[in-house]
């Protein structure tokens, strides 16, 4: 029941991420990334605050300090700023579908740090899943874009943070870490705006995308870290590669982009051997619990 429930609250997760994306890059055309990125992690800081605050427990726990969340911040903002640059630069269907390897690095670093088994097949299936991601940013080929760069990092980041999520002391609650998660984005937006001096433009139009945006990352956030302490990482990290389909749509009805045939088909190595992955886990899963149900 813990790998279900992280399964379909990682399915919600990427649904509201793929919305916050189409929302900050639409924010991103008329304001600055520093901005953006700055008010987006004061307003998600603030209802995770409030919600905190609600369930009785205090915004400033000695935890807060410990090796793990320090990690986590440090993976959140590489992720966070990555990302933004990327769906801002390139195209929202590819810069979500090089995310998809997420999960990937997730196994192995599970594997590495946690114990968790990953036998040959699943490793060859990463190895599949870093084609699909090759397809995509075609290093050395004409349709290379250096700008693609960006989500490869931010995949990094994300799932460094994943990990670092699954480290987390138990005595941090899912209201906690996310105003940490927050917090760490408002001095990095606003480096960024000194580092680019630039004047300040801000729109209404814009204001309500950012607000937008902070309502579908608080709800992604706290669904994804649900996830991500519910169930195995193994197991739950697969479902992200849903996000891409959430992507391709929104790419497409939105933004009118148009996926040329290899990234459509990297995207589709990386779907399939994140699906083979996920099938080989349940079947270790299954085997492992019949010699403990006898």
């Amino acid at each position: 029941m813990n790998n279900t429930k992280g399964s379909l609250f990682m399915v919600a997760a990427m649904a509201a991420f793929s919305i916050e994306d189409m929302l900050i890059k639409s924010a991103a055309e008329t304001t600055s990334i520093g901005i953006i990125l700055a008010l987006f992690g004061l307003g998600g800081m603030l209802i995770f605050i409030l919600l905190t605050w609600r369930k009785g427990e205090t915004v400033l726990h000695p935890a807060a300090l410990s090796r793990p969340i320090l990690l986590r911040a440090l993976c959140e903002v590489i992720g966070r700023f990555c990302f933004a640059l990327a769906i801002t630069l390139t195209p929202l269907s590819s810069a979500s579908a090089i995310l998809q390897a997420t999960p990937l690095i997730a196994m192995i670093g599970a594997a590495l740090l946690f114990g968790e088994q990953v036998g040959h097949k699943r490793w060859l299936a990463v190895l599949v899943g870093f084609v699909g991601v090759l397809m995509i940013i075609r290093p050395g080929l004409d349709g290379f874009e250096a700008t693609s760069l960006f989500a490869v990092i931010a995949t990094l980041g994300f799932a460094g943070r994943d990990l670092a999520t699954r480290a987390a002391s138990p005595v941090l609650s899912n209201m906690q870490l996310g105003v940490y998660g927050f917090f760490v984005l408002i001095p990095t937006g606003l480096a960024i705006m000194m580092y680019q001096n630039e004047p300040l433009q801000f729109s209404t139009t814009a204001a309500t995308q950012i607000l937008g945006a902070i309502v579908f990352g608080v709800m992604a956030y706290n669904a994804l870290t649900i996830a991500m302490r519910a169930g195995d990482v193994s197991v739950v990290s697969p479902f992200r590669y849903t996000r891409l389909l959430f992507a391709l749509a929104l790419g497409i009805l939105i933004f009118g982009e148009s996926p040329d045939l290899l990234t459509l088909l990297g995207s589709l190595l990386i779907v399939l051997s994140g699906g083979y992955t996920l099938i080989q886990t349940r079947k270790r899963t299954t085997t492992n619990n019949i010699p403990n149900a006898a």
